[in-house]
């Protein structure tokens, strides 16, 4: 698995969330991450918003398109 990353607004991608966790990585703000399995078998750690980390969960499809943000498919 790559390093996480904050979604840019020119990603596409889609996939099924394998795992959910959150933390406070600068002991500040919390920060709210899925792990994602791509159709081309590949996983990635995304950043999320809270909205959307709370509102998906393991097994659900999510989608970026260019433009947008993550969201539940």
């Amino acid at each position: 698995m790559s390093k996480s990353y904050k979604p840019g607004p020119d990603d596409a991608w889609e996939g099924m969330v394998e795992d959910k966790s959150r933390g406070m990585l600068d002991g500040a703000n919390m920060y709210h991450f899925v792990k994602v399995r791509r159709a081309d078998g590949e996983f990635m750690k995304v950043r999320i918003d809270r909205e959307l980390w709370k509102s998906i969960a393991v097994g659900d499809r999510i989608v970026k398109q260019p433009g947008s943000g993550p969201a539940k498919a």
